[in-house]
């Protein structure tokens, strides 16, 4: 907004609803957006000029000093001359509406899944970095994953077997802990400690290199930041996943076979037997193939926050 003065007289105005006051005697009032055409009251020295914008929220008005100044003279020109202006009423909602955040996310996350297929297929892998991936999400996290998926198999059992002895079917609890294992439970507990331990690493680790452009000059160098640094951690989710998996069924069996027999007075080869008439090969195939999409996920919305986050902090 500039103050009318004997230098400048042109006034600007952003809002169509105002009223203002200048620290010179004027008094400008603004009428509303159907009333492009301005008021401006001032001393009797001082004459009004009206001047047509056809911008939305431009309102100006000039001084008529009287001293030859040239602004004077091209606002009766622009008074003289009428601009249609186009009514914008109807374009509001979508002129101030705009896709929520979540949806360009989800875009591009699906970008980046599109890009680390299409690498891999074509063979361009960084074998080295891959190996080294897959040492740190598999061995490095067979710790926690096994100790999750014991304490969760011996709650699971507290639950229901005791309620499966009052009715008198101890034979068919081999088989419910196998099929809640196989089917659900190992994947999902896997996954959940994979995300919260190595997807936050990924995240972190990349979201570092993004601020300190260490991705830039992977750029400048030629290499492509997608083969060097997303497929290889995506890859080795995906292979160490299924095999966590397996790991934290058979620990998830133990202990529950383990707690049923001590506690409840179930005997291991009563739940063992259960376990071999109620499981199929397509139980185990089937939580290998969910542990993979899981990974994959996992380490490319890890991968991908890393870019949000070096923006997010190279703003502040």
């Amino acid at each position: 907004m500039l103050a009318a003065s004997h230098i400048h007289p042109v006034i600007h105005i952003s809002d169509r609803y105002s009223s203002i006051n200048l620290s010179c005697p004027a008094k400008i009032t603004s009428l509303g957006f159907r009333h492009l055409i301005q008021k401006v009251y001032l001393p009797e020295e001082a004459k009004t000029r009206r001047v047509f914008s056809p911008v939305k929220q431009s309102k100006l008005f000039v001084l008529d000093t009287e001293d030859g100044h040239p602004s004077a003279s091209v606002s009766e020109e622009a008074a003289a001359t009428e601009i249609p202006v186009p009514n914008n009423e109807s374009s509001t909602f979508l002129s101030k509406w705009s896709p929520p955040k979540y949806l360009w996310r989800g875009l591009s996350v699906l970008i980046l899944t599109g890009q680390v297929i299409t690498r891999t297929i074509k063979g361009k892998i960084h074998w080295k970095n891959t190996l080294q991936q897959l040492e740190r999400v598999g061995p490095k996290s067979v710790g926690v994953c096994l100790l999750t998926s014991a304490f969760v198999g011996m709650a699971f059992t507290i639950q229901f077997v005791r309620e499966f002895t009052r009715l008198g079917l101890n034979r068919s609890v081999g088989g419910v802990l196998a099929l809640a294992f196989s089917r659900e439970l190992s994947p999902v507990v896997t996954s959940i400690v994979v995300a919260g331990r190595i997807g936050s690493a990924f995240a972190a680790e990349l979201g570092t290199m993004q601020v300190s452009e260490q991705t830039d000059t992977l750029r400048v160098l030629g290499a492509n930041p997608v083969d060097y640094l997303v497929t290889p951690r995506v890859l080795a989710s995906c292979i160490a996943l299924p095999f966590l998996t397996l790991m934290c069924f058979t620990v998830g069996m133990a202990s529950s076979a383990l707690l049923a027999d001590s506690v409840y007075g179930i005997s291991i080869n009563i739940i063992l037997d259960s376990a071999e008439r109620a499981l199929r090969s397509w139980d185990i195939i089937s939580a290998m193939i969910k542990s993979q999409v899981f990974g994959a996920i996992i380490s490319v919305v890890s991968c991908h926050g890393c870019y949000d986050i070096g923006r997010e902090l190279e703003t502040r």
